[in-house]
């Protein structure tokens, strides 16, 4: 398999958070994704920003335009909140972020009526259906494809501070769990989930993704799913390790901290180190 890697401007960020719908009376989790997402996504079809969903229908992820600084990343995910907000406020719907909900069931809760989804459960089946999970991917662009796998492979390094700073799911469906981040454990559970493989060069990627999909364990490189991936599309690279944060402050501050990371990685290897 040969999988191009989109050019991108070095460094630039990109943000997904991934929000839950929440009965404002209740605390509980409400499937009224399509609903919201029906009214916001005409309506801001020409902004920077997108609102789509999620494998599950409580939950909208919002995802900022590319921009050369964290704050202007920031600045759009602000702007996609209250056009959310517009619509959800006025049918008692709050929005929530944190790495898991704290008592909410996962057999109360419907999944998106779409193909890949739908896929996903029948090749994941239990696991799947148990991703009550919300996180925040950090994307940071990348100037050349050489560059990608040692930017994963150091990144690596960074995990555990990348999930300490963000970790916000200790209890799950009602129960303390003893872990500060609990979503990591449920969501490694994924066969193409966890730790990034320990590949060298591009071509190394690309023979993993002709394995992957031969097998059928999955059907494109968008379905790699590691805490640290390439994201060939968008020619940058994914930081996925966070759990949900709770605040716009928190979000950019682990989102600075990995453009920075990335840049000082790229630098190392300009200097051939």
């Amino acid at each position: 398999m040969t999988l191009p890697f989109a050019s991108s401007t070095r460094s630039s960020v990109g943000l997904e958070w991934e929000l839950m719908l929440a009965d404002r009376e209740t605390g509980d989790l409400v499937p009224r994704a399509p609903e919201i997402l029906e009214l916001v996504e005409e309506r801001t079809a020409l902004e920077r920003f997108t609102v789509t969903g999620e494998l599950l229908t409580n939950t909208v992820e919002v995802t900022s335009g590319v921009g050369d600084t964290v704050a202007a990343a920031v600045d759009d995910i602000a702007d996609a909140i209250g056009a959310l907000r517009d619509e959800t406020e006025k049918r008692g719907i709050e929005l929530l972020c944190a790495g898991s909900h704290p008592f909410a069931q996962w057999y109360d809760q419907q999944v998106t009526d779409k193909t890949r989804y739908h896929t996903l459960i029948e090749r994941t089946q239990w696991w799947g259906r148990n991703m009550m999970i919300w996180g925040v991917h950090v994307h940071v662009g990348v100037d050349s494809v050489d560059k990608v796998l040692p930017i994963v492979n150091a990144l690596t390094v960074f995990l555990p501070h990348l999930q300490a700073l963000s970790a916000s799911s200790p209890f799950w469906a009602g129960e303390r769990t003893g872990y500060v981040s609990n979503r990591s454990l449920v969501f490694q559970q994924l066969p193409t989930a966890g730790l990034p493989w320990q590949l060298e060069t591009w071509d190394q990627f690309e023979s993993y993704l002709d394995d992957m999909v031969r097998t059928g364990v999955m059907a494109d490189a968008s379905e790699v799913r590691w805490d640290i991936r390439p994201a060939p599309r968008w020619g940058t690279v994914e930081i996925r390790a966070c759990d949900g944060m709770s605040t716009l402050p928190e979000l950019a501050a682990v989102a600075a901290l990995a453009q920075t990371l990335v840049e000082h990685f790229s630098r190392l290897l300009d200097e051939g180190r």
